[in-house]
């Protein structure tokens, strides 16, 4: 079967080269050219692996022009592998772009999955990971960073993001006023390298341990951030609640029925103190 004229999205190592796949190193000596966001750094990871390929940049800086050569390249019946820096293209990463082009041009792109920074790091992570929200990079600067994760206050599912080491300490700082000293974190680094470190604990637990060893302000960084506890229902009255309100009914007034049952209970008193009134509507 003929690879030409297909874009082939492919993931490579975050940092143990041993993490990439068969399917992955056939792909990249099989097609015309491939694409990277830094072609010496990507030279290397081929050269490792015996693969000579031609090589075209394609990052941010040169977004539109580079698109519009290898759309070209694709229509001339050339394959195509995009590669980023690391791990799995346009997770953090150039290259939407170029997807969003070829798809709309009627062109083939294939994934090929393999490492990816987020999902390696959840995994061994020990928090909840059927539902998690992957954020990304956060700002640089602290007031745009700070009203972001002020939005994410009520974010009741795993909250995943990538930051850089000289400003992971002001991130849990920023994180620590956003959320709480106390929230449940873990902060990944150096995922799959020899120095690999996985810090547990509280979001102030993890700052100190940052702060007080410069080690771990090196390298690439993953925060996994516990999302906010699903909260208890508290507007609606059950079926024990109302038979214990018809019981208090009986024999006190209506204020201390709606007190004594929100201290019972942990409902609202003025919930409770409404349906008092209207429990005493219903009998007069």
């Amino acid at each position: 079967m003929s690879t030409k004229g297909v874009l082939y999205i492919v993931a490579t190592p975050i940092g143990n080269l041993g993490d990439i796949t068969i399917r992955a190193l056939e792909i990249l000596k099989s097609v015309d050219v491939v694409a990277a966001e830094d072609t010496r750094h990507s030279q290397k990871l081929l050269q490792h692996f015996g693969i000579e390929a031609r090589m075209h940049a394609y990052h941010d800086h040169n977004d539109a022009t580079a698109v519009g050569r290898l759309i070209d390249m694709l229509e001339q019946g050339l394959s195509i592998a995009l590669i980023s820096d690391a791990g799995t293209p346009l997770i953090s990463d150039p290259g939407y772009k170029l997807v969003h082009d070829a798809r709309h041009r009627g062109l083939n792109v294939v994934p090929i999955p393999g490492p990816s920074a987020v999902i390696t790091a959840l995994s061994a992570a020990g928090v909840s990971t059927d539902r998690f929200s992957f954020e990304g990079f956060l700002p640089a600067k602290t007031t745009a960073r700070s009203k972001s994760l002020s939005a994410l206050k009520s974010e009741s599912r795993t909250m995943v993001f990538y930051e850089s080491p000289h400003r992971i300490s002001e991130s849990l700082r920023d994180a620590i006023n956003a959320f709480g000293g106390s929230r449940s974190a873990v902060l990944a680094r150096e995922l799959t390298k020899t120095f690999e470190t996985f810090l547990a604990g509280s979001l102030e637990e993890i700052k100190q341990q940052v702060d007080a060893d410069e080690n771990q302000r090196r390298g690439e960084l993953v925060l996994i951030i516990k999302g906010e506890p699903k909260r208890v229902q508290r507007d609606v009255i059950d079926e024990n609640s109302e038979n214990l309100l018809k019981t208090l009914l009986e024999e006190l007034p209506t204020k201390q029925v709606a007190s004594l049952a929100a201290k019972i209970t942990g409902l609202p008193k003025n919930l409770l103190y409404q349906r008092v009134l209207e429990l005493r509507s219903d009998d007069s």
